[in-house]
């Protein structure tokens, strides 16, 4: 009788520390104080979130951040679940799957791929905001702002060149321009372009 109540005991325990541990979850959010040179994309990358994330959960608009800001990096929550972890990895699988099977599908749709010519606005917007996680409509209000989307124009002043008004290049097809501007955003994030 003893071992039958032991083994009741030990299973309803059991039972009871699988409930609680299927659903664990924890919230942890942080703040940051932003310091002089820091842009939403250097943040973004320093705590492993998105420039997105970063300006909604704190209504920054136009990557726009001051020294001195208190930052909110956005609330990172676990759940702990051996049925969503299944669920997860199973819908992992069939992705892995389907992607595997139809190469198609792994190119985005949305990215104009090539310059012709005549796509300048699509292929650089879709270009910029695919490789650097910054809207579409940020890059369309900065290129119109430097050069009125007139991938040659030289500033006569400064020396800067092209669509981004670039002083790292002084010439360059469209492509070459992208890269660059790619490049100076991985290096110093908006405040390139002083946003």
């Amino acid at each position: 009788m003893k071992k039958i109540v032991s083994t009741i005991l030990t299973t309803s325990a059991a039972a009871v520390s699988l409930l609680f541990a299927g659903v664990l979850t924890a919230n942890a959010d942080s703040t940051y104080t932003v310091k002089a040179g820091d842009s939403v994309w250097a943040i973004s990358q320093k705590f492993n979130t998105t420039i997105n994330k970063i300006e909604s959960t704190n209504n920054i608009k136009g990557h726009f951040i001051l020294p001195g800001q208190k930052i909110t990096i956005g609330s990172k929550t676990t759940t702990n679940n051996a049925s969503t972890t299944a669920t997860a990895t199973k819908a992992a699988t069939t992705t892995s799957k389907a992607a595997t099977t139809n190469t198609s599908s792994t190119t985005s749709s949305a990215t104009t791929s090539s310059y012709n010519g005549s796509n300048l606005k699509s292929y650089v917007l879709s270009q910029m905001e695919s490789r650097t996680g910054v809207s579409a409509s940020t890059w369309n209000t900065i290129i119109t702002r430097e050069s009125n989307w007139q991938p040659n124009v030289v500033n006569s002043t400064s020396g800067a060149y092209g669509l981004f008004q670039n002083m790292h290049i002084s010439s360059g097809s469209v492509e070459e321009q992208v890269n660059a501007a790619v490049a100076l955003y991985q290096a110093q994030g908006m405040a390139a372009w002083a946003l």
